[in-house]
This record gives C-alpha cells, sequence and structure tokens, in this order.
C-alpha cells in the first residue's frame, strides 16, 4: 500500500485531522492532481485557519490549476496566519507566490 493509500485509509477510518489532510494534499500534488490535492488542503485550512504551511500549499495547488485569483486569496490567508504565529519566512514565501499569481492575473 501506497502513502495516499496509507493515508486516505486513515481519513477514512475517521482519523481526520489537518496534518492529514495536509498529507494527503502534498501527495496528490505531487502527482500533478490538483483537484484532490486542492479538496484535501481545502480541508486542511478549514479543520485548522491558523496552519499557514497548509494555506502556503494549497495556494501552490490553486496556482498549478490556473485558479490564480483564488490563489492570491489563500495566499492572504496564509500570510495572515504565518505573521499571527510570527512565521516571518512563510509570510515572505507566501508574498513571493502571490506576486506570481497576480503577475499570471495581469498577463
Amino acid at each position: 500500500m501506497g502513502i495516499i493509500e496509507n493515508l486516505e485509509a486513515m481519513c477514512a477510518r475517521g482519523q481526520d485531522s489537518a496534518l492529514l489532510r495536509y498529507g494527503l494534499g502534498n501527495e496528490y500534488l505531487k502527482r500533478d492532481e490538483h483537484a484532490l490535492a486542492i479538496e484535501h488542503l481545502a480541508e486542511a485550512v478549514r479543520l485548522d485557519p491558523g496552519y499557514s504551511a497548509a494555506w502556503k500549499l494549497y495556494g501552490k495547488a490553486l496556482q498549478a490549476d490556473s485558479r490564480h485569483a483564488e490563489a492570491m486569496d489563500a495566499f492572504d490567508q496564509g500570510i495572515a496566519a504565518a505573521n499571527d504565529k510570527g512565521d516571518v519566512q512563510a509570510a515572505k514565501e507566501m508574498q513571493v507566490f502571490r506576486k506570481r499569481s497576480q503577475k499570471a492575473l495581469g498577463a
């Protein structure tokens, strides 16, 4: 059984959490399965709105699916979450990713 199958099985058993959804989203994004990545990462940030790493990956998944306006919104929320926790590096990274989406929308 692979990583995704193990994580999906945990979710099916009711062991759902933001971290589990982050892991699923990350694995699906690695496989370029954007819709599934977005679904799980959206659930991760719903379960834990302060999870800045999940916001960053959620925004990246939206970018990969060319949903740049939504990605900018995700990055904005992630930047706010990172700033609330004092995670300056994560906030800076998301600002860079946000600018890429903004540029893609302007092109």
